[in-house]
């Protein structure tokens, strides 16, 4: 298949027409925002990575786990470590697109600038063109009207050659050779303006040939730059997806390091307080007490033995014990 190009396919029969031209410039003009737009999307993206670096790393500084120990704590540490490490990282990508935003506008004004030049120059050769093609257009219209002077001065003298007097037929023939003469010397202007205008045609016709390939050559730098800006752009998004990936493997490996068991064994050998438990709390009778002095407090945990019965005096009807049958609160 034939391939299609500017050069072939912006033209117009008219002479004053730029329509293929404006249509061209108006195409670049578009393809400039969208490297604007492209440009200030890559800044916006690099300013949302940089803003989440900075609350990644704001977060890692938090406390998270002070008071764990021995193998959690190393795996929390870790863990913090490789989030300020994916701080840093995502801190890199906002630095990198950035460049590449960079690189795109210096690309948008080099191509502006050089456009500028060859734009400059076809808009005086349209104007050129233009005035020139209108002072042939009046240059045109006076001839005709010289040609058509000319014609009737002869018919008029051709007419009267036979009814007038031959001062008047001198006078007719002096005014058809003026008519004769002033149509002569427009012709010389109509023609020597048609000549100007053909030179001018050719001069932009070769313009607008090179210009066309120029704006061609620019279109294709400039899909070619967009095309590889955003698949760099998803490389580096993708090569981020790796590095992250990296990071949260470091924090798997030191969480699989992490045992329960020896965590418990080690909280248990640096906080342990004791390995016997307390001893039953053991049932004192009140009146087995009452020779004591005073009423006593409950006495530390120890060890000890069913409490014996308390001594009596031979006959003493004054104490008796619950589990006897005379037992009673009432003294006779």
């Amino acid at each position: 298949m034939r391939e299609l190009h500017f050069r072939d396919n912006f033209w117009n029969t008219d002479i004053t027409s730029t329509a293929g031209y404006d249509s061209i410039i108006q195409h670049l003009n578009d393809g400039k925002r969208t490297c604007k737009e492209i440009e200030d999307f890559m800044k916006a993206r690099a300013a949302i990575e940089e803003k989440y670096a900075k609350d990644l790393l704001g977060l890692s500084k938090k406390v998270c786990g002070h008071s764990e120990m021995n193998t959690l704590k190393r795996s929390l540490d870790v863990f913090k470590l490789q989030t300020e490490n994916m701080s840093l990282s995502h801190l890199h990508l906002a630095q990198t697109m950035r460049e590449e935003a960079k690189k795109l506008e210096d690309f948008r004004e080099k191509q502006k600038e050089a456009r500028k030049r060859v734009e400059q120059q076809m808009d005086a050769l349209h104007k050129q063109k233009g005035a020139q093609y209108k002072k042939t257009a009046e240059a045109k219209k006076t001839y005709d009207q010289k040609c058509r002077d000319k014609e009737e001065a002869e018919q008029n003298m051709n007419r009267n050659a036979t009814t007038s007097s031959s001062k008047q037929q001198e006078k007719l023939y002096a005014k058809t050779q003026q008519a004769k003469q002033t149509a002569e010397e427009a012709d010389k202007i109509y023609s020597q303006n048609v000549l100007v205008l053909g030179k001018m045609r050719e001069e932009w016709l070769n313009e607008h040939v090179k210009a066309c390939e120029f704006f061609e050559k620019q279109e294709v730098e400039r899909i070619n730059m967009l095309r590889n800006v955003v698949w760099t752009h998803l490389n580096h998004l993708s090569q981020q997806c790796v590095t992250s990936d990296e990071i949260y493997e470091e924090v798997r490996k030191s969480l699989e390091q992490c045992n329960v068991q020896e965590d418990i064994e080690h909280f248990v050998n640096l906080r342990r307080t004791g390995d016997k438990p307390p001893a039953p709390v053991p049932y004192e009778n009140f009146y087995n007490n009452q020779r004591s002095t005073g009423v006593r407090s409950l006495p530390t945990a120890v060890r000890r033995g069913a409490a014996p019965p308390p001594p009596t005096a031979e006959n003493d009807p004054l104490y008796s014990t619950v589990a006897e049958p005379g037992y009673s609160l009432i003294r006779y």
